[in-house]
């Protein structure tokens, strides 16, 4: 609990869980990046969870409960209360479990029941569970050899409004070089030259490869850097990305998901629906 309102206090006030659990998993000093990244298998069903988003899941249960959050859809937002709390004392165990377990007490529901736990687990992944093209993407950029993953990294970047240049960083073998560069032209019609990195990889990015990519742009006197992989980057790769004069922007594989769906990129969308409880309930 501390750490999401910690979180929320830095991200602005109005976020989805996915952006708490990222902003954790990158910036946190007391939950590890491990832990937010583990998964498991249930021994009944077989199915892969991730005991990290039943933790937030609650955590921000609890907070909406006393108070300290309010929720909008899939949007959650600091009330007057939670914009307010001092962080440096605030203490989630004292402050909040005691008047939830009071509450719950009341409405004697002290042991919910196993499909309300399962709602509570699974609200986090809701946008993953309705969205199943998002892994079959992952597994087809993990199947990719490099030369179309690099491919399609440059065809994503140029519709996000990058000029590609057809000739430098063009190669296709793991030199220590660039895989691409180009250009991008800002509003004030200023032009700025940028470096590009994609790596396909099963394991995340460390430190060392930003560092690597970050020398490799000098031999372009590139004036910033784009690193795009399938997978994802260490908390030490995204502290790394961030020093120095020139700043390296990270695009891990979730995403990779959000600019395809964007830039319809090689993707048809779907429209469906799906009911609400007028239909389901017995009643």
């Amino acid at each position: 609990m501390n750490e999401v309102l910690k979180s929320m206090h830095r991200l602005g006030g109005q976020v989805t869980r996915k952006e708490i659990r990222r902003d954790i998993h990158d910036n946190s000093n007391v939950i590890s990046e491990d832990e937010v990244d583990k998964i498991k298998v249930s021994k009944k069903t077989g199915n892969k969870y991730s005991p990290f988003a039943w933790t937030l899941n609650y955590a921000v249960k609890y907070l909406i409960m006393t108070g300290y959050l309010i929720q909008d859809g899939r949007l959650l937002e600091l009330s007057e209360k939670g914009r307010n709390v001092e962080l440096s004392s605030f203490d989630g165990a004292r402050d909040v479990r005691p008047i939830v377990e009071k509450m719950l007490t009341k409405q004697k529901q002290n042991k919910a029941s196993d499909s309300e736990k399962a709602n509570i687990g699974d609200s986090d992944d809701s946008d993953e569970m309705e969205e199943p093209w998002r892994q079959q993407l992952l597994d087809a950029l993990m199947k990719m050899n490099s030369k179309k993953f690099e491919f399609f990294c440059r065809g994503l970047l140029t519709k996000m409004g990058i000029d590609v240049d057809d000739e430098k960083g063009v190669q296709y073998v793991a030199d220590g070089g660039i895989d691409g560069f180009g250009y991008v032209r800002s509003d004030d019609y200023r032009t700025t030259r940028v470096a590009l990195q994609a790596k396909r990889w099963q394991g995340k990015v460390s430190a060392p490869e930003i560092d690597k990519f970050r020398g490799a742009m000098d031999k372009f006197n590139a004036e910033f850097g784009i690193f795009i992989t399938n997978s994802d980057f260490t908390r030490e790769a995204v502290k790394t990305a961030r020093e120095g004069t020139r700043i390296i922007t990270l695009i891990n594989g979730d995403q990779i998901c959000d600019l395809v769906a964007k830039y319809n990129y090689y993707v048809e969308p779907v429209t469906t629906y799906r009911l609400k409880d007028f239909y389901l309930d017995k009643d």
